[in-house]
C-alpha cells in the first residue's frame, strides 16, 4: 500500500470516528435537553448536568433562570394570597372588636340610656363570626384538595355528563348549552368528579356572565395534548381582572367565595395539566383545559 493510500484511508478512518463521535455526542445532548423538558414541566429543578462542556454550562444557567423565575412567581403568589386573606380578616375582625367595645361600655349603663341595642348588637356580631367561619371553611377546601384518583375516560361521555349536570339551569336562563368533539375516541386519564367540578364551575361563571350560548369542544392537538374549550358569549372579564381571576379568594361577584377558578387550576395542575383563560371579549370568554 502506498504513502497515499495510507494517508487517504487514516483520513477517512478520522473522517468516520469525527461522524460517530458527533452522533453520539449529538444524541447524548438531545437525550439532556429532553430530560431537562421533562424536569421543568414537572416542576422538579433540583438537577444539574456534571462536565464543564459549554452545552452542559448554558443548560445549567436555563434551569437556574427557570428557578429564579418559579421562586419569584411562587413568592408573587403568596403575597397576592396573603393581602386577600388579610383583607377578608380585617373586613370581619374589625366591626366584631369595635362592636364588642361598644356594647361592653353600654353595659354599664341603665336599658333606658343605652344608645345601642345590645341584642341587635350581638346578633351582628354573631353573624359576622358565621362568615368568618365560613370564609375559614373555604380556605381549607382550598388547601386540603386530594389528590386525583384517575382512571380512563372518554372525553365525550365526560362532556355529555356535565351539560346534563347544567341542563336544568341552563333552560331556566334561557342558555345554549352545546358541546362537540373532533375525536369521538379521545381519552384522558383522569379523575371523573374533579373534572366534572371544574367544567360545571365554568358554566357556571358563563351563566352569572349573563350568556346565551355556551360551548365545550374537545380535540387532540398535533402533539398528542388533549384540549378542551369552554367558552361564552357572556360579559367579558375586565382587563385589571383577567390577571387576578386565579387568585386565591378573588371575586368580582357578590356573595362569590372567590375559589372557583383557583380550585379548578389546581384540580388541572394536579391532573399534570393547565387551565388558562384564552381571550375575554366582547365576542367571546374562553378558558382552555390543557391534558399532556
Amino acid at each position: 500500500m502506498s504513502l497515499w493510500q495510507i494517508i487517504l484511508l487514516a483520513l477517512g478512518v478520522a473522517a468516520i470516528v469525527a461522524v460517530v463521535t458527533g452522533l453520539i455526542v449529538h444524541e447524548r445532548d438531545r437525550r439532556k435537553v429532553a430530560y431537562m423538558l421533562d424536569s421543568l414541566e414537572d416542576g422538579e429543578l433540583n438537577f444539574k448536568f456534571v462536565g464543564k462542556t459549554r452545552f452542559n454550562r448554558t443548560l445549567n444557567r436555563i434551569r437556574d433562570v427557570v428557578d429564579i423565575y418559579h421562586r419569584q412567581a411562587e413568592q408573587d403568589s403568596w403575597i397576592k394570597l396573603i393581602r386577600v386573606l388579610t383583607h377578608e380578616i380585617m373586613n370581619t375582625v374589625s366591626p366584631i372588636s369595635s362592636l364588642s367595645e361598644a356594647l361592653s361600655r353600654q353595659l354599664d349603663q341603665p336599658e333606658a340610656e343605652r344608645e345601642v341595642d345590645v341584642e341587635a348588637g350581638l346578633r351582628t356580631i354573631s353573624s359576622s363570626c358565621r362568615d368568618l367561619l365560613q370564609f375559614t371553611e373555604t380556605y381549607r377546601e382550598l388547601a386540603g384538595m386530594v389528590q386525583p384518583k384517575r382512571k380512563a375516560l372518554l372525553v365525550r361521555e365526560l362532556l355529555n355528563e356535565v351539560v346534563g349536570l347544567t341542563a336544568t339551569r341552563c333552560a331556566e336562563s334561557g342558555v345554549e348549552c352545546r358541546c362537540s368533539v373532533a375525536d369521538d375516541d379521545i381519552l384522558i386519564y383522569a379523575d371523573r368528579a374533579q373534572l366534572t367540578r371544574v367544567l360545571v364551575n365554568l358554566i357556571t361563571n358563563a351563566l352569572q356572565a349573563g350568556a346565551t350560548l355556551i360551548t365545550l369542544h374537545a380535540e387532540n392537538d398535533r402533539s398528542e395534548q388533549t384540549l378542551i374549550h369552554v367558552s361564552n358569549n357572556g360579559e367579558p372579564i375586565s382587563t385589571a381582572s383577567q390577571e387576578q381571576i386565579f387568585i386565591p379568594f378573588f371575586t368580582t361577584k357578590n356573595g362569590g367565595s372567590g375559589i372557583g377558578l383557583s380550585l379548578s387550576r389546581q384540580i388541572m395542575h394536579a391532573h399534570n395539566g393547565t387551565l388558562d383563560l384564552v381571550r375575554s371579549d366582547p365576542t367571546a370568554t374562553e378558558f382552555l383545559l390543557t391534558f399532556k
